[in-house]
């Protein structure tokens, strides 16, 4: 409205502080996959966790998929059609085997299901405190909440498994790929494998 003659704010430098993001190790995955569980609302969140973990979805991404967005891809294989809540970005991938036999788990139990949704529903804050629980059965210290499946997701199951990370970006509904880089970072297995294979070639 020009009714200041300078910006007050014209020597302010914003700054940003770098967040390091809670992901599980291949290891702790397979720890939360594998454990005996007894307790049925555990094993749904388990279910729910580990799905997000090989989808990459987000709670409310997970919440609002329904039957029509699965689909049959390019391949021949289930994939999932959707669209981000938060950003409203299409997302289109193919549904890793895990994922999928998850969603068989629950196809019987599908008209007990409210909505007409895929898996059992429970509310963020329920589903974050359960995992407090399987957390601490499982070993693991790290804060887990749901959207560390994401993470896990991002970090573990793709990036570090040498999926480009334009295709992850795609997969996960980013609109920047800036944001994808965020996860970005190489485990020390990783990096262990990788010199072991300059070693190779540059041996030969």
């Amino acid at each position: 409205m020009e009714w200041l003659e300078r910006n007050p704010f014209i020597t302010y430098k914003m700054k940003f502080e770098k967040v390091d993001r809670d992901f599980l190790t291949k290891n702790e995955l397979a720890a939360v996959e594998d454990k005996e569980i007894s307790i049925e609302r555990l094993i749904w969140v388990r279910d729910i966790f580990v799905f997000s973990c090989y989808t990459g979805l987000a709670y409310i991404d997970v919440v609002n998929l329904k039957q029509d967005n699965l689909v049959t891809g390019i391949d021949g294989e289930v994939w999932i059609d959707t669209s981000r809540q938060k950003t409203n970005t299409p997302v289109q991938m193919p549904l890793l085997p895990k994922a999928l036999n998850i969603l068989k788990k629950y196809e019987s139990k599908r008209e007990y299901l409210p909505n007409g949704s895929l898996l059992p529903i429970l509310s963020n804050q329920k589903l974050n405190s359960y995992l407090k629980e399987i957390a601490d059965i499982c070993g693991i210290t790290k804060h887990l909440t749901f959207h560390t499946a994401r993470h896990t997701f991002a970090t573990t199951v793709t990036l570090n498994n040498g999926v480009p990370i334009e295709t992850v970006s795609k997969m996960l509904g980013h609109t920047k790929l800036t944001t994808t880089q965020i996860y970005a970072r190489v485990l020390a297995t990783k990096l262990s494998a990788d010199i072991e294979e300059l070693k190779k070639k540059l041996a030969s």
